[in-house]
């Protein structure tokens, strides 16, 4: 009996184990990598301290750009996602026709691959060729064709609008599972009140969705703030730096062989987001925590 009580500890040691040899000790080593001019030009690593920060927030470097790119990203894929999957939820928690299908449309863009949704658009985006463009000449409105992966005024907003179509139904699922679980009397009690639709959301859907809506924020804004995939297969950080994120300029530097500069960008995204998580699980999970 005893031994069989220590089995849960064995495989919990060894997970932890496992994690710390795999997760948490590259991550420290490549922290201590940013203090150094660690690259492929050199065979020698030096210690430089804190040099390879100032370049990253240095006004003379693009890499501030980088930085207000990808958090112009979260903000509005993040606002976003989370606003229209809100609305879709509640739609299509009613009692509707065809309501499966309609969800199932809705989730089917969520299980796709983010590098083959971004080739496609790509490819429907393109300005000479593109479907879109195609499509909108062929119906007589070819004054709105626009070089929509090509225009630095447009293509980060391009690339933006095809991840939120992109992760708006996984949103959406996550938040039709939360409105299911509302108990049905709160909403039988308040028609007998004389509760509009707007009150019923506002007074029970909403504060009961709270935790759920916590949940889906935080994994919206972790994502946006490493996203990667989505802009690598569109642009690749095109036209010039306009849609350059950290992540996209992390893989350039280490495919440029400056090592030392990658892993500072990637040690300051890392401390950033465990201090954007923290705070934003604090403030969206507050009451919970008081209770």
């Amino acid at each position: 009996m005893k031994k069989a009580k220590l089995y849960p500890w064995y495989f919990a040691i060894g997970a932890l184990v496992i994690y710390t040899a795999l997760c948490v000790v590259p991550g420290i080593i490549g922290i201590g990598y940013s203090f150094t001019d660690w690259s492929s030009y050199s065979k020698e690593v030096h210690f430089v301290g804190m040099k390879n920060f100032q370049k990253i927030f240095s006004a003379d470097t693009d890499y501030l750009r980088f930085i207000t790119n990808t958090l112009l990203f979260t903000v509005v894929t993040t606002v976003a996602k989370t606003g229209l999957g809100l609305l879709f939820a509640v739609i299509l928690s009613r009692n509707i026709k065809l309501k499966n299908f309609h969800r199932g449309v809705m989730y089917l863009p969520s299980v796709l691959s983010v590098l083959v949704v971004g080739m496609v658009f790509s490819c429907i985006l393109n300005p000479k060729v593109g479907f879109l463009n195609e499509f909108l000449r062929g119906i007589g409105l070819g004054g709105l064709t626009q070089q929509w992966l090509t225009n630095p005024r447009i293509a980060f907003f391009s690339v933006m609008m095809v991840d939120i179509w992109r992760g708006t139904g996984y949103i959406m699922t996550m938040l039709i599972v939360g409105i299911l679980a509302i108990p049905r009397g709160y909403y039988e009690a308040a028609s007998i009140d004389g509760a509009s639709g707007w009150q019923k959301f506002r007074f029970i859907t909403l504060p009961m969705l709270k935790q759920t809506l916590a949940v889906a924020i935080v994994l919206n804004v972790l994502y946006g703030l490493k996203v990667f995939d989505m802009v690598y297969a569109m642009t690749n950080g095109g036209p010039g730096h306009t849609t350059e994120v950290m992540y996209t300029a992390v893989f350039k530097l280490f495919s440029q062989g400056l090592y030392a500069e990658g892993t500072t960008m990637s040690s300051i995204m890392f401390v950033f987001m465990v201090i954007v998580g923290f705070f934003l699980i604090r403030v969206l999970t507050k009451d919970e925590v008081q209770e």
